[in-house]
């Protein structure tokens, strides 16, 4: 897969695909059907694993030719050492977790940064959705309050005050919309927020 395939599938990872350096070792925790591996493996060198529960999901991996592993990410990463990895990538699947906290600590454990994304609640169709009394339906929150598996819902600011909490220095943080960044109001304009983190020295 090339660039412009990754850009026309998702331009949300095209954006954060700049973020990752060529020839690394990347570990992507729900990795979904692997096409951000797929682009990282064919394009840019990378090495790696996904890691993945939904059996079909898995089975798309493999179609592939993208190394998973089939495990649920709520169990951790304890079959990785220290620092394993220069990339952990969790994208858009930490708002499912129960135990945020612990997975975030997790991933900066075995990475030397962790790329972090995750539909922004604090987009302005959500606010006006919950001012109209309804909770939000939209393309970066696409399903109804009885199906959603999202069991999380976070702003850009809580994020930010999360990562903190649990040692984890910021790097960057862009909002983006349509997989372009959001200069103006991120947390208003931004429907899907991407930090880039690193755990602190010391911590």
């Amino acid at each position: 897969m090339n660039f412009a395939e990754l850009n026309q599938l998702r331009p949300d990872l095209a954006f954060i695909a700049h973020w990752i350096a060529p020839d690394t070792e990347v570990l992507d925790v729900g990795c979904g059907d692997g096409v951000m591996l797929d682009y990282l493996q064919t394009d840019k060198s990378c090495h790696g694993y996904g890691i993945e529960i939904n059996d079909a999901l898995v089975l798309e991996c493999a179609k592939r030719g993208v190394q998973v592993i089939q495990q649920d990410m709520e169990r951790g990463l304890g079959l990785f050492d220290d620092q394993a990895f220069s990339t952990v990538l969790c994208l858009s699947s930490l708002q499912m977790m129960k135990n945020v906290e612990g997975l975030l600590t997790d991933i900066a454990r075995v990475g030397q940064q962790a790329i972090v994304s995750f539909p922004n609640f604090a987009y302005w169709p959500h606010r006006l959705a919950l001012l109209r009394g309804r909770m939000p339906v939209s393309k970066s929150l696409p399903y109804e309050w009885f199906d959603t598996p999202n069991l999380r819902c976070a702003t850009i600011d809580d994020f930010a005050i999360l990562a903190n909490a649990v040692g984890l220095e910021v790097l960057e943080c862009v909002a983006l919309h349509n997989g372009a960044p959001v200069q103006w109001f991120p947390n208003w304009r931004g429907s899907l927020a991407v930090f880039r983190l690193r755990k602190k020295a010391g911590v």
